[in-house]
């Protein structure tokens, strides 16, 4: 059974939530005190986490990053504020995905279940080890780890998501809608700005590794991993 953490403080929407989300076999538990979230969230050891935004004492980004410090699970924010810049400061965050309010909870639902999946269901790797090397570079795609040389980097789900099917293809452009296809079981429930800023959290995690230049945006079609790092 999944275990679903949810960081709301309006209680009537927390309780419809559970409510639906219990008719679909998922195991939930709301936050008590939002002064100690992390430590909830530790002990629960939830699957994916609903967070909202605006929250008492600190805010959902602070939480997003507090969880990403302890896990690599999916984290949806569920928010009232529907500018971009919410979206993309959740996503840089930390955020695997953004659902604003009001919202359909079909649709809150087909979410949650892709992101399952996507960590732990059938395109999640199966639990076998599996690993890709280009030019030096290393993606452990189930410990989600990048590395190069002896330094290593964390990455999340949809980062390893994106790296493994750039390095599969490395040298050639992979388009956007592949990237979507591969990351998302429905790319009409993603925002276009979405991929950009993953993309750009992407180029973070290369960078820390030495790697500036080593993605490649090719105008009017997609990416392009180029093995020549400093060259490109």
């Amino acid at each position: 059974m999944f275990k679903i953490f949810i960081i709301e403080d309006d209680r009537g929407l927390v309780m419809l939530l559970q409510d639906y989300l219990h008719k679909f076999g998922y195991e939930t538990q709301a936050v008590h005190d939002f002064e100690a979230v992390r430590m909830e969230f530790e002990q629960f050891a939830p699957h994916l986490v609903l967070l909202d935004v605006n929250l008492p004492k600190f805010d959902g980004y602070y939480w997003c990053r507090q969880i990403r410090g302890l896990s690599t699970c999916p984290i949806l924010f569920i928010s009232a504020r529907e500018g971009k810049m919410d979206q993309v400061m959740a996503l840089e965050n930390g955020a695997d995905d953004y659902i604003t309010k009001p919202f359909d909870y079909e649709i809150a639902l087909a979410k949650i279940k892709s992101h399952l999946r996507r960590a732990y269901g059938s395109y999640a790797g199966g639990g076998t080890e599996r690993s890709l090397t280009v030019a030096g570079l290393m993606l452990d795609v189930e410990r989600l780890v990048l590395s190069r040389g002896s330094a290593k980097i964390d990455l999340s789900h949809t980062e390893a998501k994106i790296l493994d099917e750039l390095m599969q293809k490395a040298g050639t452009v992979v388009t956007r809608d592949r990237l979507l296809e591969k990351i998302w079981d429905d790319q009409a429930f993603v925002d276009d700005n979405t991929l950009n800023v993953y993309v750009t959290r992407v180029r973070k995690k290369l960078s820390a590794l030495d790697i500036a230049d080593g993605l490649q945006t090719v105008r009017g079609q997609g990416y392009r991993l180029c093995e020549n790092w400093g060259e490109a």
